[in-house]
């Protein structure tokens, strides 16, 4: 009998599809997550995987990956399925090794029909052998709000030009989130501060865009033998963590590699999407945004802190659904339960801080570019009871006068909602105090 595996963190998924195939004459393997799959995929020898792109410990991309390089399983056609439509994601899980590419949610008939020319067990490669001092508040301070690209003028004068980073302090913790053009300042002021007292220090990366990363190489202490920086994330879609942040330090691109900095570096590939940074607990959710990216929420004693930088909503559709592109009923009741999970993952947060690139009439001509809509976000933190909300990742091309109008914009949606939600923009420099 024909054996597919089915790889999925969601197990309503995975049961509706075993019995979908079973029906079909296919015997059904089914793993929660991606390293178990690998294990069934090298032990059982499917002629088919099904796997989801983004799963925690091992997402698609790494499964596709170790598949591949694998004699025992390399035979076997790989089906890689996501809820997010970016081409990026597309051709990521491509070069990663897989066959197809299905977008959630999609007819039973179109996947029996990929099904239909898949690789019999029998002609499986044979398995190989094998060989033998407690902080009472929590302190938030912005460093960088910008999105994509740094923008120095007198525009932007107010809200600040560097790209993203947030400090959060907390039970003695110095937590960093991201590591765009804001974290030289960030550097500079905690030399200045603790002069020459030994640092140690936690970096929370969303994602490796460009944006998030590049203030790496510029930051003072990395350069002070006495500290040292962990750096945690997750696994990208083509390099590895550790990869991508010591390949943008190479030359000829910069003159000291990562390695050679004086201070302790270490660079950790999160598996988790819960975990501790002493006896701060933290929280991760993926964002919908090309490639391996998540938000995450920050648990304080007493308060909590959310921060995502880069993301759209699932519901766009209903921007397009004004230009007679609404959605089936199956997608459109797909994008209303994702975006549920999220605000159920935000819900009751003192503090959120989330990508809001776009006002609406923007974001008409910007759909699936993986950036928020204002008015979405807004609606968003309605329904998670949001207290506070910060508009981040400022466009590049949005000077102080069009933050403010978007403010404004926010503040009238939420009016008339009647809702006691907050809402100010990120500003460079700005610093919010949690009890």
């Amino acid at each position: 009998m024909k054996t597919v595996l089915i790889i999925d963190d969601d197990p309503l998924y995975r049961k509706v599809m075993s019995e979908i195939l079973d029906q079909h004459g296919w015997k059904t393997l089914t793993a929660e997550e991606g390293e178990v799959g690998i294990e069934l995929a090298k032990t059982r020898l499917p002629g088919v995987i099904l796997c989801d792109l983004l799963m925690p410990r091992c997402n698609g991309f790494q499964v596709c990956r170790t598949l591949r390089s694998d004699p025992a399983t390399r035979a076997a056609r790989i089906i890689v399925t996501s809820g997010r439509q970016f081409e990026s994601d597309r051709q990521a899980a491509f070069a990663a090794g897989a066959d197809e590419y299905l977008v959630k949610p999609f007819e039973p008939g179109e996947l029996l029909s990929l099904l239909a020319g898949a690789i019999p067990e029998k002609n499986a490669v044979p398995k190989m052998k094998e060989a033998g001092g407690k902080q009472q508040t929590t302190r938030v301070k912005f460093w960088g709000v910008r999105g994509s690209i740094p923008t120095p003028g007198p525009g932007t004068l107010h809200y600040g030009g560097n790209t993203s980073c947030v400090e959060v302090r907390a039970a003695g913790q110095i937590l960093i989130l991201d590591a765009g053009t804001g974290l030289r300042l960030l550097g500079r002021e905690l030399a200045a501060e603790f002069n020459g007292q030994p640092l140690d220090l936690t970096l929370l990366l969303t994602h490796t865009h460009w944006d998030h990363i590049q203030g790496l190489p510029f930051f003072l202490p990395v350069y002070q033998p006495h500290n040292q920086l962990r750096i945690l994330g997750y696994e990208g879609a083509r390099h590895g963590l550790d990869k991508v942040l010591t390949s943008q330090m190479e030359s000829p691109f910069f003159p000291i590699g990562l390695r050679q900095v004086p201070a302790n570096v270490q660079i950790e590939e999160l598996k988790d999407l819960s975990f501790r940074v002493g006896p701060v607990r933290v929280e991760a959710w993926f964002a919908n945004h090309p490639g391996i990216c998540v938000g995450y929420r920050i648990f304080t004693e007493g308060a909590s802190v959310a921060f995502f930088p880069d993301n759209e909503s699932h519901l766009g559709h209903r921007h397009s659904a004004e230009a007679g592109q609404e959605g089936t009923a199956a997608a459109q009741a797909f994008a209303r339960n994702e975006e549920a999970k999220l605000a159920n993952f935000l819900s009751g947060a003192d503090m959120l801080i989330m990508d809001t690139q776009y006002n609406r009439e923007e974001y008409q001509r910007h759909i699936g570019w993986g950036h928020g809509c204002l008015d979405d976000v807004v609606a968003l933190a309605i329904q998670a009871q949001i207290k506070r909300l910060f508009l981040f990742h400022h466009d590049p091309d949005h000077d102080d006068a069009t933050i403010d109008q978007m403010v404004e914009h926010a503040r009238r949606l939420v009016m008339d909602r009647r809702s006691t939600l907050q809402v100010e923009a990120a500003r460079e420099g700005g610093t919010v105090v949690l009890p």
